[in-house]
């Protein structure tokens, strides 16, 4: 991909997600999109086939950054530090910027009724998983903890709890530090069945 299209996308994103932000998945045309970004329905369908294609390569790139930044941050993590002490700066650091839980929402309600947008989110969801394995395997060999369950196991757990956290944080309109608190909170009850002897 040359640099200029990379540009296009990048700014394309950028659009999507500050219209998403203001109006919603549904509302958010793709005219509003281009509009924002300053581009014509032309360079936005060389980039992107649909609407649902473009917000899936959003929340593909939300969670990647995220997760680029977990990773750097576990290899930097003390070998001293307790299995609660490292869930707690985890907890911290991977919600430092969290992902909108609507953005999420919604392009799962859509996958929900588009079975090739289904297979997209799925094969993205896979894709995250196996990103949270590495981590999860990393942190495991690293510190010394050994997990009461395969890996892959304990990477969907880890992903569901953080999703469902990030859901209910939106609910009841908490702040990003009372956010972090509860993840906190739910990822410190897994400690006791994630760590220990198998």
């Amino acid at each position: 991909m040359t640099r200029s299209r990379e540009n296009t996308r990048a700014r394309l994103l950028e659009a999507a997600h500050e219209v998403f932000a203001e109006v919603g998945l549904d509302a958010a045309s793709v005219e509003a999109i281009c509009e924002r970004a300053g581009f014509t329905r032309g360079a936005f369908y060389s980039n992107f086939e649909s609407k649902d294609e473009l917000f899936l390569a959003l929340i593909t790139r939300l969670s990647e950054d995220k997760l680029d930044e977990v990773s750097v941050r576990v290899r930097r993590l003390s070998g001293t530090d307790s299995p609660l002490d490292l869930v707690r700066q985890i907890a911290d650091m991977s919600l430092a910027e969290r992902m909108e839980p609507q953005l999420l929402s919604e392009v799962r309600t859509q996958a929900l009724r588009d079975p090739r947008l289904a297979e997209a989110f799925l094969a993205w969801r896979a894709q995250m998983l196996g990103r949270i394995e590495t981590i999860v395997r990393d942190v495991s060999e690293r510190h010394g903890l050994p997990l009461r369950m395969p890996v892959a196991d304990a990477a969907s757990l880890l992903l569901d709890v953080s999703e469902q956290c990030s859901v209910q944080a939106a609910l009841e309109r908490l702040t990003e530090r009372q956010a972090n608190r509860a993840m906190q909170s739910r990822l410190e009850q897994l400690v006791p069945l994630l760590v220990g002897e198998a």
